[in-house]
């Protein structure tokens, strides 16, 4: 075993313990067995949780917890904690929202069958008693990933892998005719090399560990090529501090700081398969960046020996590039420790980051009829710079039309959509966005109604210092950029950011959205509104 699997068998022990403390041990309690959560609720995620990272101490002779016999008991007795709790139907819950889950039932079976492997190899004296407690458990949920439906894209796959680690260990027709039945609906991925979800923390890397499993599994070699297809694309992704870009995610990953540990089994098990170089380099990037957190995927080290060799010889990856992903509307300009992204469709549509020092996000606002809150259907590229526009009207609204009058006067009865407008009121705004020799300029530019309140809003992340800014009173981060040019430190990395404009104080525009809980820097006017910053 390598240096830095062993690394994560010992920091695993301590998984374990944890788990541990949270196991119902009274011999009188209907519990007995399971596991409570930080909430207090007993549940199959953290039951299952004691066997799977069990599992991986118990098999590993670097483990304090190697061929324990108290650890077999305590998982043994979740095993049976899981099969009494198990429905009938062969489902568990995922107590935050989904009740009798297929999905869910799958995402526990994926792991839990790698912990029967791990287990039936241990040589732990006693094993042979918990083993069929386990399989009973796994050959329920069988039944109802053969015939049960699911909620999201990912879900296919999740279904799918399940079923192709059951059929290993107890190969079923039925099981492969139900992964076939989710595959025939082909892989959910676009021209980018994005799936459909564009989760990029969460879900596009568990899409990829999925179908390497299937691929694996069902020998279909091809479907390796939708793995690779989306880590090519995500190196272009990926930030010069090592966190992942997320902004266009559709779930709940959206915005969220992210770092690429969840993609060093796909970019290992890929780098040392094609003897690729480029994905050597990542996993060596993450090593660098995230490798305590890569111990989340301990147990597919642990059941695949062939990861255990060198990584090839590293190629250099992208660090200097324009691209654009125009499926997921998004444009990613990185110069080696500086990067930025534009985004469409989002309010906020632009980021800049230079080494830890991060603009995590502007937005531009008006109170212009309480829905003037800036947000472009596409970034456009013209010559050197590249365009976001909106353009938004105000009607007011004429008498009903008299013959459709609602005789007993019910505005409700009487939709807008059928009333004449009048006195319509348009604003245009045009964000022009370029590339400067050190950083980034953005030119903020409306038409049409005048002396309509607007703020250009810079959210920095929290943590790092502002300079040259004034603090807006009552508020609790919130910062002025009267003029001349403000700089955000954090550590050695520092952005500088002006000229600045405030001609009012009114930051909170009807109609826009809630100041984010980050430091926020205002440059505010009146339209027509015509500004230019530059970032460096």
């Amino acid at each position: 075993m390598p240096q830095w699997l062993t690394a994560l068998v010992i920091q695993n022990d301590k998984t374990i313990e944890t788990l541990k403390s949270y196991q119902v041990k009274n011999p009188d309690d209907v519990a007995l067995g399971g596991l409570k959560d930080v909430f207090d609720l007993l549940n199959p995620h953290s039951t299952a949780a004691l066997i799977q990272w069990g599992a991986c101490g118990i098999s590993s002779p670097a483990s304090k917890f190697y061929r324990s016999a108290e650890l077999l008991a305590e998982m043994n007795l979740a095993t049976l904690y899981l099969v009494k709790t198990q429905h009938s139907d062969g489902t568990i819950d995922l107590l935050s929202t989904n009740f009798h889950s297929t999905p869910d039932t799958g995402f526990l079976v994926k792991r839990l069958t790698m912990a029967y492997v791990l287990l039936e190899k241990s040589g732990t004296p006693g094993v042979d008693k918990m083993l069929p407690n386990l399989k009973t458990f796994l050959l329920r949920a069988g039944d109802t990933l053969s015939v049960g439906g699911i909620h999201t894209p990912n879900h296919r796959w999740v279904v799918s892998a399940a079923l192709t680690k059951l059929n290993e260990l107890w190969p079923n027709p039925k099981y492969v005719a139900r992964a076939e039945q989710w595959l025939a609906e082909h892989i959910d991925i676009d021209h980018d090399g994005q799936y459909n979800e564009k989760s990029t923390f969460i879900y596009s890397s568990l899409s990829d560990r999925l179908l390497i499993t299937i691929a694996k599994g069902l020998k279909k070699p091809e479907i390796f090529d939708y793995a690779r297809k989306n880590l090519n694309m995500t190196m272009f992704y990926v930030h010069p501090n090592g966190e992942v870009v997320t902004d266009a995610s559709g779930r709940q990953d959206k915005a969220v700081v992210g770092t690429m540990e969840n993609y060093y089994y796909p970019y290992r098990y890929l780098a040392i398969k094609d003897q690729n170089g480029e994905y050597a380099a990542m996993c060596r990037l993450i090593e660098k960046t995230a490798s305590a957190k890569t111990g989340a995927f301990l147990d597919y080290f642990l059941t695949d020996p062939t990861l255990w060799v060198e990584l090839p010889a590293d190629k250099p990856l992208p660090v200097d590039y324009v691209k654009t992903f125009p499926n997921s509307g998004l444009v990613r300009i990185r110069r080696n420790q500086r990067d930025c992204t534009l985004i469409a469709n989002n309010p906020v549509w632009f980021t800049f980051m230079k080494g830890n020092a991060v603009l995590q996000g502007v937005r531009f606002a008006s109170s212009f009829f309480g829905k003037g809150q800036f947000q472009s259907e596409k970034v456009v590229q013209e010559g050197n710079q590249w365009i976001l526009t909106q353009k938004l009207d105000g009607p007011y609204f004429q008498p009903y039309p008299k013959e459709s009058i609602a005789p007993d006067g019910d505005w409700e009865k009487m939709p807008k959509n059928f009333r004449p407008q009048s006195e319509i009121q348009v604003l245009e705004t045009t964000i022009a966005i370029r590339e400067t020799t050190d950083g980034m300029e953005i030119e903020v530019k409306t038409n049409g109604t005048e002396r309509v309140p607007a703020a250009l809003e810079l959210i920095f992340r929290p943590g790092g210092v502002l300079t040259g800014v004034v603090k807006i009173e009552n508020s609790k981060d919130s910062w002025l950029l009267k003029e001349g040019n403000g700089t955000y430190q954090m550590g050695d990395d520092t952005i500088t950011f002006g000229p600045g404009i405030a001609l009012h104080k009114n930051i909170a525009l009807r109609g826009a959205l809630p100041a984010m809980e980050a430091p926020t820097v205002y440059l505010t006017g009146s339209t027509p509104f015509k500004h230019v910053i530059r970032f460096s």
